[in-house]
């Protein structure tokens, strides 16, 4: 199978299936002289380790990483770093029921069609398992991003919408959906309890957003950063849409209220009165924050009957049984940080080897 490795300057491969005996993945390209130890890799992976509250796949699995190469003496090398994590929980007896079967909504049926062979245990190579191996790299990603703050959250669950007014960053760790908002995850909960008890799932909304990011990543044309962003967010399992600033709403705006004004601040810094554009005009960042949200859909492997078809041709129902987040979208946050973080990443590489003496900040000469 092709198509594993991502990023241009900062390259990512990663590799496993979710029943294998481990997973992993090659970074490539990052600078020399870094900090770097597992101990700056694991809290990432911890915020997206399953099993965590009961609103999430039970299977159990420490994510524990290691670095195999690519650093000496806690420091990166600039040699490709390999990062290895042992899969331990596997259940791969949940499975026999469907290995001739094709999940609806899953890619059971594609990738057999494309293949002509498939691991149906826990979705093999198709399995969000994989993410983990992108959250691990996402962190090796923030060790070259510095000055800049990626964080991400939940603002919708089921089509239950978060209230813009109480939103809070220091609420994302305090409850089981990386919620902003309190009342809405007090909600969700009731929710999901639903949800899951009857068998079904949820579909989500993630938002990410990047601070501190500097003008001039990205590139006119067909290295847009947000065509980048959008590529690497809409990569992710399960996500089907992704917008970039005010997304879809802005078909609702007059021109005057969709443009971003701006004014001169002191030192030559432009300052912008809006971000409706969340951070990127004309594919290249601004230095405003770049905003993001993608919409995860309902968790595909549910318990109640859905009618489908098998490897014979046969007309069947299919349920599906083992252990699944009743909303995917819940884990997905971190992920979806750990994307923004590697596009980010590889852009500013790229932006540094063709124009070095670019500013930090959106700054003008002054006349």
């Amino acid at each position: 199978m092709s198509h594993n490795t991502f990023g241009h300057l900062f390259r990512v491969t990663t590799w496993g299936e979710s029943h294998g005996p481990a997973i992993g993945c090659v970074v490539d390209g990052c600078p020399p002289r870094l900090a770097l130890t597992e101990a700056d890799i694991q809290p990432f992976l911890d915020r997206r380790r399953p099993g965590q509250s009961k609103f999430v796949t039970q299977r159990q699995e420490a994510d524990a990483v290691r670095i195999l190469s690519g650093t000496f003496e806690g420091v990166t090398t600039g040699t490709p770093i390999a990062l290895h994590i042992e899969n331990t929980d596997q259940r791969s007896k949940d499975y026999g029921e469907i290995k001739d079967r094709f999940r609806p909504g899953h890619a059971d049926l594609t990738y057999e069609l494309k293949y002509g062979v498939r691991d149906y245990r826990g979705g093999g190579r198709s399995s969000a398992r994989e993410t983990a191996m992108r959250v691990a790299a996402g962190a090796i990603a923030r060790r070259v991003l510095e000055g800049v703050t990626i964080r991400g959250a939940l603002v919708n669950m089921g089509g239950d919408t978060i209230d813009r007014s109480r939103f809070d960053w220091a609420q994302v760790d305090q409850n089981p959906f990386f919620c902003p908002d309190p009342e809405a995850a007090a909600r969700w909960e009731a929710t999901l309890t639903a949800a899951r008890k009857s068998g079904s799932s949820l579909g989500a909304v993630v938002e990410v957003v990047a601070e501190g990011v500097p003008p001039g990543l990205g590139a006119p044309i067909y290295g847009k950063l947000d065509a980048e962003l959008a590529s690497a967010l809409m990569s992710i399992n399960a996500v089907k849409g992704v917008e970039i600033g005010d997304g879809f709403a802005a078909a609702a705006l007059s021109g005057e209220g969709n443009a971003d004004e701006m004014r001169m601040g002191p030192d030559g810094q432009v300052l912008f009165g809006s971000n409706h554009a969340g951070g990127i005009l004309g594919g290249i960042s601004t230095g405003q924050p770049i905003v993001a949200r993608f919409v995860v859909k309902p968790t595909s492997s549910i318990l109640t009957p859905r009618q489908s078809v098998d490897r014979f041709g046969a007309e069947v129902e299919v349920l599906t049984k083992g252990r699944h987040d009743p909303c995917v979208g819940i884990r997905a946050v971190p992920v979806g940080e750990a994307m923004l973080a590697l596009v980010l990443a590889d852009a500013l590489l790229r932006h540094r080897a063709q124009n070095p003496d670019a500013p930090e900040r959106a700054r003008l000469p002054r006349n």
